[in-house]
């Protein structure tokens, strides 16, 4: 399985063969480090973790866990086979993947705070008109009052956003310099937002 992690830069658009217009995502993908090596035997899961982009102010416990490498901001861990190459040291580019090649993307999407109904679950409100004075985007019943309980699943307001949400078979339009990936459609987060991308 091919992975690497990267920062959302913005959506742009580019141009296919046929002229069509195509809304693209740009990554700045890795470069990424493999910083640990994890084995079934001696950590119960075979995993690689990686890290990525660099940073001034480790502290004394991540200094001592990379040892010999640079201080890395962001370190995630990805399942492999048994059977992987990958080594502590090595570094992970963004040429790992090609043009037309289909990706799974994982990130944090945008916080929106705490919304009612209308806006988290898509409810419709209640009519405007007379005799509905401050409904207008109330949730309304919420069931018999036999049970004396909300039943747990009841789409009611609360917090909405700021979750790990994945967007699969997300299609490589290109590979830029400077490890920049665009990526068809859109992918979850505001800008600077770091995603893991791997193959799907």
């Amino acid at each position: 399985m091919k992975f690497i992690l990267g920062e959302k830069l913005e959506m742009s658009q580019v141009y296919a063969a046929d002229g069509t217009v195509v809304p693209v995502t740009l990554v700045k993908a890795g470069p990424c480090i493999v910083t640990q090596v994890k084995t079934a035997e001696k950590d119960g899961v075979a995993a690689v973790q990686i890290g990525f982009q660099n940073h001034k102010n480790a502290t004394k416990p991540e200094a001592g866990h990379l040892k010999d490498l640079p201080p890395m901001r962001v370190l995630r861990d990805f399942r492999v086979e048994s059977d992987s190459t990958l080594k502590r040291g090595d570094a992970i580019e963004a040429g790992i993947f090609q043009p037309g090649e289909t990706v799974n993307v994982v990130g944090q999407s945008k916080g929106k705070g705490f919304q009612g109904v209308v806006k988290r679950h898509g409810f419709h409100g209640h009519p405007k008109s007379h005799g509905h004075k401050d409904q207008e985007r109330m949730p309304g019943s919420i069931g018999a009052g036999g049970p004396q309980h909300v039943f747990k699943g009841r789409r009611m307001g609360g917090h909405m956003g700021d979750e790990r949400v994945t967007v699969k078979n997300l299609e490589v339009v290109e590979i830029r310099d400077g490890g920049i990936i665009a990526l068809k459609g859109a992918v979850p987060g505001a800008r600077h937002t770091i995603i893991e991308i791997h193959s799907a």
